[in-house]
Order: structure tokens, then sequence, then C-alpha cells
């Protein structure tokens, strides 16, 4: 299970890995560059696969709110029930950057931001992007920290960013949840979501 404690002012909920009905959220988006806004779609999923919630948000392409739009989907399902949150990285929403430590620190349970794509950094990316705000975007993307890599015994490799517990935990959680490749199923699921509803929307 996940042991690592925080520091928050309550105990984080803890992960029992080895029971059946676990549920976690996953959030996925989708957009297009022309857009201003992206769609995220969060699936609530246990790792039986067995779906029993939905909820739905917008943030800013190249703004600062997807942090904020990340906790007010997790309030709007006001569950007890959910014991970790699975994202597909950090950097979301063109170069809207998760605040993992802010989540991880309201929520007190395990944060996970896994994806497939190796990169090199971005200060350059956010440089170019940014030109009259990089340093703020910049100082959040450090504020990451490295990110950890892994190996499923699909000998697909994922890249890590996580709070509240270890590599280890993670790896055991995802061999749980990744059916093929290396997208857990979870997000596989809510970015097929958004895509969907992103595809609706377009057609309206």
């Amino acid at each position: 299970m996940f042991t690592e404690v925080s520091k928050g002012k309550s105990p984080m909920k803890t992960l029992h890995l080895e029971k059946n009905g676990i549920r976690g959220l996953s959030i996925s988006e989708s957009f297009q560059k022309e857009d201003t806004h992206s769609i995220l779609a969060g699936v609530v999923m246990s790792n039986e696969f067995l779906i029993d919630g939905f909820v739905f948000e917008n943030a800013t392409l190249k703004g600062d709110d997807i942090t904020e739009k990340i906790l007010t989907m997790y309030d709007k399902l006001n569950r007890d029930d959910i014991s970790y949150l699975l994202l597909p990285g950090t950097i979301l929403s063109l170069y809207n950057i998760v605040d993992i430590d802010q989540i991880f620190e309201q929520l007190q349970i395990p944060i996970i931001a896994a994806n497939s794509k190796d990169s090199s950094g971005l200060h350059d990316t956010l440089k170019h992007h940014f030109p009259n705000n990089f340093q703020n975007k910049i100082k959040q993307y450090e504020k990451l920290g490295p990110r950890q890599i892994i190996q499923l015994d699909s000998k697909n490799e994922i890249f890590l960013r996580m709070r509240g517990c270890t590599v280890e935990h993670c790896k055991t959680l995802l061999e749980k949840i990744t059916l093929q490749g290396s997208i857990p199923e979870p997000l596989r699921v809510s970015q097929t979501l958004a895509k969907t509803i992103l595809k609706t929307n377009n057609s309206q």
C-alpha cells in the first residue's frame, strides 16, 4: 500500500493495492489549437475496470487555471472513495502547468502524472510562447522536479511525476490498470471521452 506520510493537516488516505475495488479519478483533455479552452473529462474507475462516475470542466489554453479546475472536478464528484488521482502529465492545455504539490496537499491522496513521451526540458519552449511571462512559467515548471522512469512488464516505458507515493507503488498500480501499450486504461477511457465531446461540440 501507499505509506508515505503527508505534511497536510489530515491523514493521507492509504491505497491498498492488494484489494479489489480501489477507485481512482483519471482526467484527460482534448482541444484544437485554435480553441481558447480545453475540455477536461474525468472518469472514476476501479482497478477492476468498473466505471461509476464522470465529471467535466474546461481549462484555459496557455493559462494558469488547470490546478484549480482539477480540484473543482474532484469537488464536483463529492465522493470519499477516490483513492488516487491519475493525470496524463503535468503540462496540459498548452503549457497550463499542474501544481501537483498543491493538489496533493488539498486532497491528501496519491497524485500520479504518467505518460510515455520523453522530454529534454521546456525552458526554451516556455520562453518562446510566453515572452512576457516566461519567468513565472519556468518557476512553475521547475517546481515539478525531475520525472522518474519505469518499465512495465510489457517493456513499455512510462515517465512519472508523483506525490504521496513511491515509484515502486506507482509501478504496481500501473501494471494493474494498463491493459495494453503504455496508456493506463482509465486514462485511455477519459481521453476517448474528452475527444468525443470535442468532436460533438465542433459538429454542432
